[in-house]
């Protein structure tokens, strides 16, 4: 608990942090790969790809969808159309593009907090704790989803994708949010779901929050090593200060 007790600001993640935007993500990936004749990969799927951005996960969504359209091709005796396909990163770029009309349709309806996020972030606002927000999701959609779900109020800053040279798990983003809010990184803390969001922290020098229920590329988040691991998200009212209703356990890693 002695990092907790240099905290003097907040910095949280988005997708599957505060975020289960898994069902708008999935939606647009597979109107994409749909509109370019390509295998569509359902949520399951979908949500280990999430958490570098737009352009790794139309990269991760191509690379599986020709794949499969080859195993699928190959298993009904047909052969491959490969050479019949116009450049990897010629149709990626399409791709992409095809993403971001179909997120601008799907981000909003196809997003929802999760459990109890709105009132510890209207706690920890009210607290006096300034608050950030650090996504690696393409700028242009972070502060219409954030106005939807009515949380934008509650933070003092927010860097999205496009807004840093290096996104997560690169430091960048951490340290201009710690310049922007006169913090030393020692005095933020991070609060995400996935390795990118636990390594950013380290390579900033910023005490670290995992929660074990967003995505993580399907991996176990206490495998790195946050310095901190909650099973929800209100875990954060007790450890901060804050009076909880309910008991909750701190689990230090």
């Amino acid at each position: 608990m002695s990092k907790l007790q240099a905290i003097r600001g907040v910095a949280f993640d988005l997708d599957g942090t505060l975020v289960d935007s898994a069902p708008g993500l999935t939606a647009a990936v597979d109107s994409a790969l749909y509109a370019l004749e390509l295998p569509t990969a359902g949520e399951e799927r979908v949500v280990t790809w999430i958490g570098n951005g737009a352009d790794v996960l139309m990269e991760r969504a191509l690379t599986w969808a020709r794949q499969e359209r080859a195993v699928q091709r190959a298993a009904q005796g047909k052969p491959s159309v490969e050479g019949d396909d116009i450049p990897k990163p010629e149709q990626q770029r399409i791709l992409r593009k095809l993403f971001d009309r179909y997120y601008a349709e799907f981000a909003e309806e196809g997003s929802f907090l999760f459990p109890d996020v709105a009132d510890t972030l209207g706690a920890l606002h009210a607290k006096g704790l300034p608050l950030a927000l650090v996504t690696n999701k393409p700028t242009p959609f972070v502060a219409p989803l954030l106005e939807a779900l009515d949380i934008a109020k509650y933070f003092t800053v927010v860097v999205g994708g496009d807004d840093v040279k290096n996104k997560k798990p690169h430091p960048e983003p951490l340290l201009l949010v710690a310049g922007k809010l006169s913090l030393k990184p020692e005095e933020l803390l991070f609060v995400g779901d996935s390795r990118n969001d636990i390594l950013a922290a380290a390579a900033a020098g910023c005490c670290s929050v995992g929660l074990t229920y967003g995505y993580n590329y399907g991996e176990a988040i206490a495998l790195s090593n946050p310095d901190f691991l909650f099973d929800r998200f209100n875990d954060l009212l007790p450890a901060l200060g804050l009076p909880h209703s309910e008991h909750q356990e701190l689990k230090n890693d």
